[in-house]
């Protein structure tokens, strides 16, 4: 790969030198707060399909892109350096629940398109925006059985993963995205695949697109659910040279801490992102959950005085007023430090 262009990213990565950069917040909290029916997830193009789509979030950058494009606004207004496209289940392999498989490709492309375009209506000289292409984690998984009986059982293979990633990435690109994202990963082979779909779509565009890796520890234990600490995860995927590794979503930040201080130390060389829920869920909050944008800020804030932060944002339960929190208190602080010649090479190209 060592021919390749490096026409995307440089600007982050000298930014992330400067300073903390700021992600966006959660995607379907907002969603929720518009009250969506079913026959608007449907809208005039999917309305005789056999199958229920309310809950497809993923959809609406076909049938309610105002909505989507509305939200993007909204953290980039609350001071958001980095908006994802909302695309988290836009695989092929998600979409085959709801019957949609083959707009998978359409759906991607729509979400980076309606993303790119709020960016540049928000970039500035002295403050650029960035679109990060989503790969989320699908909801099949290549290391774990999901038959209790079987334990060598599988509902999906490596290159199907694979090749469900090339589709969303290619996409994604096509649309305008600066950086990709692989996050919410809970099982590190998904992952590898997502990488490696990455990987080829390098080689055939000519063009390293950054991308940052992000794990979810899923309970006390300090593991991912495919078994790995923070640590033999990082290891895991350190050959892809990321941008940034990082946490996020899974318990909130007060006891994402010590993982997020693991991971600070195992991997010098690379920048390090943590964007946790805001905190529990709880039923009887507006958000589902349990933290106000103060007490999330102040979290956040915490991380940074300490040291561990490069990239920080919110995911489920946090919303515009959670990122305006984490923007202010954050900025007070210098960036993690991290000497990496990836990140050199991507500064200087």
């Amino acid at each position: 790969m060592h021919n390749m262009t490096y026409t995307r990213g440089a600007e982050l990565a000298r930014i992330l030198k400067s300073r903390i950069v700021v992600l966006d917040g959660a995607m379907g909290t907002m969603i929720q707060r518009h009250k969506l029916s079913e026959a608007d997830y449907r809208g005039t193009r999917f309305a005789g399909h056999r199958i229920d789509l309310k809950g497809n979030n993923e959809l609406l950058q076909l049938t309610q892109p105002a909505v989507i494009e509305a939200i993007h606004e909204a953290y980039l207004a609350a001071g958001a350096d980095i908006v994802e496209t909302n695309t988290f289940g836009a695989t092929r392999i998600a979409q085959q629940d709801y019957g949609l498989q083959d707009f998978a490709f359409e759906m991607n492309l729509a979400a980076a398109r309606l993303a790119r375009t709020a960016c540049d209506a928000f970039s500035s000289a002295d403050k650029p925006r960035f679109v990060a292409g989503a790969l989320g984690p699908t909801p099949r998984t290549a290391s774990i059985s999901p038959d209790v009986h079987d334990p060598a059982a599988r509902n999906v293979s490596f290159d199907e993963l694979r090749a469900s990633y090339f589709e969303q990435a290619q996409a994604l690109l096509q649309g305008g995205c600066d950086l990709f994202l692989v996050e919410t990963i809970f099982d590190t082979l998904n992952a590898k695949a997502a990488i490696f779909a990455l990987d080829e779509l390098m080689e055939e565009s000519g063009e390293r697109i950054p991308v940052i890796v992000s794990g979810t520890v899923t309970d006390a234990s300090g593991r991912i659910l495919s078994g790995q600490t923070v640590s033999a995860f990082w290891n895991s995927v350190r050959h892809a040279r990321p941008l940034a590794v990082g946490l996020n979503c899974a318990m909130g930040a007060a006891l994402m801490r010590p993982y997020l201080e693991e991971l600070s130390r195992a991997a010098p060389e690379t920048f390090v992102s943590c964007y946790p829920n805001a905190g529990l869920p709880n039923a009887m909050s507006e958000t589902g959950f349990d933290e106000t944008p103060e007490v999330t800020g102040n979290l956040l804030e915490e991380f940074a005085k300490a040291g561990f932060l490069n990239i920080a944002g919110g995911c489920c339960g946090t919303t515009p007023e959670h990122i305006a929190q984490i923007a202010s208190r954050v900025g007070r602080y210098r960036p993690r430090c991290c000497g990496s010649s990836r990140i050199s090479e991507l500064i200087t190209a």
